[in-house]
């Protein structure tokens, strides 16, 4: 027998008894007969027993469907020795239902069809042409569009190495006015440090000239003070002594009394009070120059750090619950979150966070700058940040960057920048408000305190790129945060 023939014979072996066609997901029963499972499901549609095989009439009294798997291998075998056969013989595609060449092609269903498909009802009122002359039709769209994205491909190359030089110039032009930023502090605290140690040594001048005064003048005083305590037990002794004894010499001893008139000592000199004076009264001017220059420095730096927050769009911020964790309880209007003790009967749905005390924003970024404030009152254990879109939310997870999420936190008395390890923020006022900004081409995080606009923490540029940004939080016991609007 012929391998057609063969393959003929597998063909029709390998159709239902009941639809006459190929199996469709084929199933077995009891008695070992198979079926499309949706043929004898409806044989046995309001069968409740008796179940009676349509080819043996053998009866079971319950349904049991098996797939039969095996035979749905043998059905893909079967009709890819079919095509195969065909095309050996051919060297055409077939097609699938009237294994007939495609030698025509539909304008209504755009596809190739073969001459019994071309006379049945579904393509007859079709307009229908030679495959050769659609090949060659479409072949010319083809290639008029081919030479349109050409030209859109090579202006886009050209745009993308345009950028790429922009954007490396400007990252050059950011590295020069870093090291520009760099040299010049560096002057100033160098030129600030000298004047330091000048003026801290004239004034180590000026203390010794006065403790070399002071030390002089209470050693003469002390050698007085001795003297005249030798010469006042020396008369206190003679006038203890009998009257012939007292008034022997007693004229000598009146005049060393008289001699030892006190002598005021010698004050610091007028010089040395002047010299004192001109230095406080520089420094003095000194000081108010430093002042100003501090003034104007700091109002400079306010007005860019103006400039700079304005840059950011400010965002309405709302909190997602189907991402809360069940201990955390968010308000009606879902601008604030708290911790409770009492662990909420919540759908363990995807996004939740089921062991970590966290909650994300509704709101998620692709591009553009943009900042939203949080209230944080007293509370002394909360975080606030962003946190990456694919941020784990199963079990425990690292609040970190490596973790998906640039955040700082307050933990008791410690403020942390949540970095691997945490870094300490030395902060000179405890925040009440807390203003997140975020910069996703830059791949920027920064944090200042909402009340007087004083950096908190800015996190090194990541990489956003494909991924959305969201605001996180993490709030514990003793602790609320509120969204400001």
């Amino acid at each position: 027998m012929s391998v057609e023939n063969l393959v003929e014979r597998l063909q029709d072996e390998a159709s239902c008894p009941i639809c006459r066609e190929h199996f469709k997901d084929p199933v077995i029963i009891d008695c070992g007969h198979s079926f499309c499972q949706a043929c004898i499901t409806h044989s046995w549609e309001g069968l409740v027993t008796n179940f009676s095989c349509p080819q043996c009439r053998e009866t079971a009294q319950h349904r049991n469907l098996r797939p039969n798997r095996q035979l749905a291998i043998v059905l893909e075998i079967a009709e890819e020795m079919s095509l195969q056969a065909i095309k050996g013989a051919g060297g055409e595609s077939v097609c699938g239902e009237h294994q007939e060449p495609l030698k025509l092609f539909c304008e209504e269903d755009q596809a190739p069809i073969c001459v019994v498909c071309d006379r049945s009802r579904a393509h007859r009122a079709h307009t229908v042409v030679p495959i050769e002359e659609a090949v060659q039709e479409y072949k010319e769209k083809i290639h008029a569009h081919l030479e349109t994205l050409r030209e859109e491909r090579e202006k886009l190359l050209r745009f993308k190495v345009t950028g790429e030089g922009k954007s490396q110039e400007y990252l050059i032009q950011t590295e020069t006015e870093r090291e520009k930023i760099v040299s010049e502090f560096q002057q100033l605290q160098q030129f600030l440090e000298e004047q330091e140690r000048l003026l801290l040594g004239q004034v180590e001048n000026l203390e010794k000239e006065i403790l070399k005064i002071q030390n002089d003048s209470v050693t003469k005083l002390s050698a007085k003070v001795s003297c005249l305590s030798e010469l006042i037990s020396e008369m206190e002794g003679k006038c203890q002594k009998p009257a012939s004894e007292f008034l022997q010499d007693v004229r000598s001893t009146l005049s060393r009394c008289e001699m030892r008139k006190f002598q005021q000592p010698v004050e610091i000199s007028p010089e040395l009070e002047k010299r004192l004076s001109d230095f406080s009264q520089k420094n003095i001017a000194l000081m108010e120059t430093l002042r100003k220059f501090k003034d104007t420095l700091c109002s400079e730096i306010q007005t860019k750090r103006g400039k700079f927050l304005g840059s950011y769009r400010p965002v309405n911020v709302t909190l997602d619950p189907d991402t809360a964790h069940p201990q955390l309880v968010l308000s009606e209007d879902w601008k604030s979150v708290c911790w409770e003790h009492m662990w909420q009967a919540l759908p363990d749905n995807l996004e939740r966070f089921d062991t970590e005390l966290c909650v994300l924003g509704c709101e998620g970024f692709t591009s553009g700058k943009h900042s939203w404030e949080v209230e944080v009152g007293e509370g002394r254990r909360w975080a606030v940040g962003v946190a990456r879109e694919s941020v784990r939310r199963k079990g425990w997870i690292s609040h970190s960057p490596d973790g998906g999420i640039w955040a700082v936190q307050r933990w008791g008395g410690q403020f942390q920048a949540l970095t691997f390890p945490e870094a300490p923020l030395p902060l000179n006022r405890v925040p009440r408000k807390v203003r997140v900004c975020l910069d996703y081409e830059w791949g920027q995080v920064a944090f200042f305190d909402a009340d007087n606009e004083a950096p908190i923490f800015t996190f090194p540029p990541a990489s956003f790129r494909g991924g959305k940004i969201q605001p996180w939080f993490w709030v514990w016991t003793g602790s609320w945060l509120r969204l400001c609007t």
